[in-house]
This record gives C-alpha cells, sequence and structure tokens, in this order.
C-alpha cells in the first residue's frame, strides 16, 4: 500500500491545478479520477476551444453565501497568472466579447499543458478507477479504489459538482463533504437554459430567433445575446441570469436596448401608414417583432395609434416580464451553483477548518462564476491555493 504526501480526487482543472502545484513543491502526489481520461470538461468547453479565463475575474462576479471567500485565492492567482502559464507553453489564444479568452487551436492543449505541469511535478495519476470506499485514521487518509488501496497525509475533494452528467459528473464531493461534517449549500443547476410554461407557449414558439437583450433579476444585469428555444429562453444573457433565478420569481427582458427614448414614437412620424410588427421589426428579428406586437395588442396604423400608447409600449418592451416555470436542469447547466459551504473552509488554504488535512477545490465548493471562463479561474485559483498548503 503505496502513503502519498496528497490525494487528490478528480482530474479536472481544480485537480490539476492543485496537483501539479503540489508536486512542484516536491510534494508526493497521487491524482485520481474514475474517467478514462482527465479534463474532460475543459475539452468540450467553449466549442472545444476552451475559454480558460477571463481578462478580470473580480469577486463580485462570483456568486457564494459568503460572498467574500473567493476573494483571497483569486487575488493571489489571477487571470494573469495563468495566462503567463499559457504563454510559457506557446498556447496561441485570443479575446472575444467581454474579456473572454479561448485557445486559437484546441481545448486539449490546455489539458496537455496542465498534464505537463503535473509530470513536472511528479504526480502520479491514476485514470478509469472508482472510489470504493474513503476513510480516515491515525492521520492518514485511506482511499479503496478498483484495483488498489492508496493513503495520504492530506486528501483534496476536486470532483465537481453535478453538472453534465453525461461526462460523468456526480454529487460525490458533496456525499464524502457531509462524512466528514462539512455542510452543503443546497445545489442547483447554473449557467442554464430557462424553461417557459404554456401562458408564454406563443414565445417558444420563436425557436431559433435570437436578438440583443438586457436581462435583469434583482440587482444583477446582463447585456448579451438571448436565444427562443422550443423549451423557453437560452443564450448568454439568459445563461447569467438563470444562476441569480429563484423557482416562482421573474426575470425582466429589455427587448430594445439602446434605443432612446421615444424610438417608437420617431417610427410613426417616418412611417405612418405602417403598422407595429413592421416598426418593431425596424430593431428586432421579424418573428420577434410579429410574435411581440400580437402581445401588445395594438392592431392599427401607427398613424392611429395615440402617442401615449407607443409609449407604453415602449416601456413594456424595456421590461418585458418573462415567467420561467424552471430550468433544463444538470443535464443542460454549464455549472452548479451551492455545494461545500464555504464556512468550513479556509479562504487561504482551502482546508476544512475542523479536519486536518482535508481540502475541497473547484466546482464542488459553494463558489460560482458569471459565464465566460470565470469558473475555470475559480478552478485554476483554488487549485492552486490548495496546492500551496497540502
Amino acid at each position: 500500500m503505496a502513503h502519498y504526501d496528497a490525494i487528490v480526487l478528480g482530474a479536472g482543472g481544480a485537480g490539476l491545478m492543485c496537483a501539479a502545484t503540489a508536486g512542484q513543491r516536491g510534494r508526493k502526489v497521487l491524482l485520481i479520477d474514475h474517467a478514462d481520461e482527465p479534463g474532460k470538461k475543459i475539452l468540450i468547453s467553449g466549442g472545444g476551444r476552451c475559454n480558460f479565463t477571463n481578462l478580470e475575474a473580480p469577486p463580485e462576479r462570483y456568486l457564494s453565501a459568503n460572498r467574500h471567500f473567493a476573494k483571497s485565492a483569486l487575488k493571489r492567482y489571477g487571470p494573469q497568472a495563468f495566462i503567463d502559464l499559457v504563454n510559457r507553453h506557446k498556447i496561441a489564444w485570443h479575446e472575444k466579447t467581454l474579456g473572454q479568452l479561448f485557445c486559437d487551436g484546441s481545448a486539449k492543449q490546455i489539458v496537455a499543458m496542465l498534464l505537463d505541469e503535473c509530470a513536472r511535478g511528479n504526480v502520479e495519476l491514476q485514470l478509469g478507477q472508482n472510489i470504493r470506499k474513503v476513510g480516515h485514521a491515525d492521520g492518514r487518509y485511506r482511499v479503496t479504489l478498483d484495483n488498489r488501496v492508496a493513503t495520504g497525509s492530506a486528501l483534496v475533494i476536486a470532483t465537481g459538482g453535478p453538472s453534465i452528467p453525461k461526462m460523468g459528473a456526480t454529487g460525490f464531493a458533496y456525499d464524502l463533504a457531509r462524512q466528514f461534517g462539512l455542510k452543503v449549500v443546497e445545489p442547483r443547476p447554473a449557467l442554464v437554459p430557462l424553461t417557459l410554461g404554456p401562458d408564454e407557449a406563443l414565445f417558444r414558439s420563436l425557436s431559433g430567433v435570437a436578438t440583443e437583450v438586457i436581462a435583469s433579476c434583482g440587482k444583477a444585469r446582463f447585456r448579451e445575446a438571448a436565444l427562443f428555444t422550443h423549451k423557453g429562453l437560452s443564450g448568454p444573457a439568459i445563461l447569467q441570469v438563470s444562476s441569480y433565478w429563484q423557482p416562482g420569481h421573474a426575470i425582466t427582458i429589455d427587448l430594445a436596448p439602446g434605443q432612446p427614448q421615444g424610438w417608437l414614437l420617431e417610427a410613426k412620424k417616418k412611417m405612418p401608414r405602417a403598422m407595429l410588427p413592421a416598426a418593431l421589426a425596424t430593431v428586432l428579428p421579424a418573428r420577434l417583432a410579429a410574435a411581440l406586437a400580437e402581445r401588445i395588442d395594438l392592431t392599427v396604423e401607427l398613424a392611429n395609434l395615440p402617442n401615449q400608447a407607443l409609449s407604453d409600449a415602449e416601456l413594456q418592451l424595456g421590461a418585458w416580464p418573462f415567467h420561467p416555470n424552471g430550468t433544463q436542469g444538470f443535464d443542460k447547466a454549464e455549472v452548479t451553483a451551492g455545494g461545500i459551504s464555504t464556512d468550513g473552509l479556509s479562504s487561504q488554504s482551502m482546508a476544512a477548518k475542523t479536519v486536518p488535512g482535508l481540502y475541497a477545490i473547484g466546482e464542488g465548493v459553494d463558489v460560482t462564476g458569471w459565464l465566460g471562463g470565470y469558473n475555470f479561474q475559480w478552478a485554476w485559483a483554488s487549485g492552486w491555493a490548495a496546492g500551496q498548503y497540502v
């Protein structure tokens, strides 16, 4: 039975970063994953090009029951640190919208880079192994796999959350956390499409139509594209706001962002004989314009509409309420909100406060970033932080 300084459970982004960091500090590290290859979520991210970080990753763009928890790790290992690592490995990258960074080539380059960093730290990688049992006694963690038993002075939970179960994702991290007495904030799908009920079937009929909007939920506001689907709403703006949405609440969408006050009155002057769908189609996709006009129910020529009616229509378009009846669940969620409570963890080291040698990092922890590279940056930062201490 081999003994290690640290056993890292989960060879995703956080686990790979933690193992490499600890290994390069001279620690003897075993990295375990039940999948047959490491970094599976990395490989499918960003359309296969991996949105590996964002130029800016302030803690305000992360959700957590403790909004201050992520500050320490993100400050000590920020986006530039990971960009420097990518540059050292001569991986070409480019910036897309809103500071999002992607590989020019393939997400495989990021996985290869992390594996190379692990190799430099002499990390032992054990893939395709189910974790049968985890125990703790006499200051050692004992991990029973399909074909062997290993012990470690430290144990790192890096197995992620249950989002995208077809990739093998499970709630194992939460089970393990509870086993050791850590609390878990109720997990829920985040960065996920929202579904609409029968009352809003008109909008489901617009499947495939996309338009730029401002989607709001509470104080959270996101100006990006929204996509109407046969089940409801998707697209970047909707995925972003979904992380803040709670069942039973509405989201508000500005369907004509950037239009000056009085733009429909101006349309009345320019095209008095036109009907409302034609006026709306000057700033919106035609199918969406027709559906909205049907809902607003102003069915005469613009010239015959009172100015007040057009002003009211503008206000309605600027804050159109949608009442989602749910989400498309963990199957379609890019990440998981909630998870292992940060109350029981050190923000400096990611170590459990009450269980010596136990650490939790990455998506399994109650820290969830916005869409656009933020969740990978949390994986790198939390993995690096734990790697300094195991």
